[in-house]
């Protein structure tokens, strides 16, 4: 047999393997192009075989660590295996998919490097179960437990299923374009685009032409024809953020095409109709602005159909300890460190905290804290300045539930309401029960005598 022949039936021999595993599988060489991209690789990224072969892996596999922390690149660098580590991928399809990553280098039979491998299972159905098991409602990157979220999640699929026009008020970092989304990808509208615009961002010339598009030629430096906003959402959902901030005169024209469903490019004389849904949102109360007499009342009632009020953080604040793991989570996945949790200081400093500037404002002061924090627990010295001293005496606005071992004592509490059942604690803490025993272990908490089922230890 001829060495190529040898080679050929080498090369199918390793395919079929490759193939009869779940795993998704795929190789690079010492130039970072797939050499290898076997059938599970295909059905979790949605790509071809023949398309990945002889591409840069980032060209195939989009995750959210490929930029800052991606884990073949780390393993070939340190020399060391990446194991079981975790990140999101976009399909083919645009869809976010969780999966586990595991990488190794690959050798030759003399040790010598000759690329990479690394190995992908998809999540997406433990994800799912693990967020039924834990009772844990999420539309996109919405989280939470309190009332008020939970009114709000149980009446998203009724709105999303309407083709109704929506106004979603709250301060600013609540969370409105999510929502927005949210809605939009339950809708029976999914498939099509959603298209955001901020109306405060552009002065009225400018953010009409966004709007309505316009014609080579309406005005200086229009070469060629530009479609609208309106017209690139046609059989989707137009996002209009900070509709509170738009001129009387734009509110005029974005009536007539809330009510005649037509646009009229600029320079154009001829309409063109839009089939859009359109949700609205600000961070004003827009029925102040109609008795100023700065916002229309017929634009308002048209676009106020169904209206969603989101509520400000320091409205839900037991979503904090919430929203506070699931950041440390994802950046402990995005930047490859193993931080446990907050300490009981740093917990009860920050439910103290009123947070104007919402869920935006606990975000960037979780990932500053994250970066300064060089052990596994984040410590209230890792808070940004302002959130360092205590409170003052009498000003503590969460009253009994505001102690200084505020994430100690949530956890004590529901230990020993479920008789020291961690399983069931930990389902009702919305966490999983390995990270329930690390937090344990991790915060000094003593546990009840006995173990949930009546017997002692």
């Amino acid at each position: 047999m001829k060495p190529s022949e040898c080679t050929d039936n080498a090369q199918r021999e390793r395919d079929i393997i490759l193939d009869s595993l779940n795993e998704g599988v795929f190789t690079v060489g010492p130039d970072w192009r797939i050499t290898s991209f076997n059938r599970a690789a295909e059905r979790i990224t949605g790509v071809p075989r023949k398309d990945a072969l002889g591409k840069a892996c980032f060209e195939v596999f989009h995750a959210d660590i490929c930029e800052q922390s991606c884990a073949l690149r780390r393993t070939l660098e340190t020399g060391r295996p990446t194991v079981n580590s975790t990140a999101h991928i976009i399909n083919i399809q645009g869809q976010k998919v969780p999966i586990r990553i595991s990488a190794a280098i690959l050798r030759d039979g003399e040790g010598n490097h000759i690329g990479g491998v690394e190995t992908f299972q998809d999540l997406s159905q433990v994800e799912q179960l693990q967020k039924e098991l834990k009772g844990l409602r999420t539309f996109e990157d919405i989280i939470g437990r309190s009332p008020l979220m939970m009114d709000l999640f149980e009446i998203i699929p009724q709105v999303a299923e309407s083709n109704s026009t929506v106004l979603i008020e709250g301060p600013s970092g609540t969370g409105k374009e999510l929502f927005a989304r949210a809605i939009h990808n339950l809708s029976p509208r999914k498939k099509k685009r959603f298209v955001p615009v901020n109306c405060a961002a552009l002065p009225d010339t400018l953010l009409e032409s966004e709007l309505f598009g316009h014609k080579a030629g309406a005005f200086t430096d229009a070469r060629r024809d530009k479609a609208g906003r309106f017209t690139l959402a046609h059989g989707g959902t137009l996002f209009l953020d900070e509709i509170g901030d738009v001129s009387p005169a734009m509110q005029a024209k974005l009536l007539r095409v809330l009510q005649d469903r037509v646009v009229e490019p600029l320079g154009s004389v001829e309409p063109v109709k839009v089939d859009v849904r359109v949700v609205a949102a600000t961070n004003r109360n827009l029925a102040d602005l109609v008795r100023s007499g700065t916002f229309r009342e017929d634009l308002y009632y048209r676009i106020r159909v169904i209206r969603l009020t989101l509520p400000a953080l320091k409205q839900r604040r037991e979503d904090i300890p919430l929203l506070i793991d699931h950041l440390i989570a994802r950046f402990n996945r995005l930047q490859g460190k193993d931080i446990a949790a907050v300490s009981p200081d740093a917990m009860s400093r920050l439910m103290e905290h009123d947070f104007p500037g919402n869920v935006r404002e606990l975000e960037n002061i979780i990932e500053q804290a994250y970066v300064l924090c060089r052990g596994s627990i984040i410590e209230l010295h890792h808070l940004p300045p302002e959130l360092r001293p205590a409170a003052a005496p009498g000003q503590n606005s969460l009253g009994p539930m505001s102690l200084k071992a505020m994430g100690r004592h949530l956890i004590t509490e529901t230990l020993l309401r479920y008789g020291g059942s961690r399983k069931r604690a930990a389902r009702d803490l919305g966490i999983n029960a390995s990270t329930l025993y690390r937090k344990i272990a991790a915060l000094g908490i003593e546990v009840p005598e006995t173990d949930g089922r009546g017997r002692r230890r």
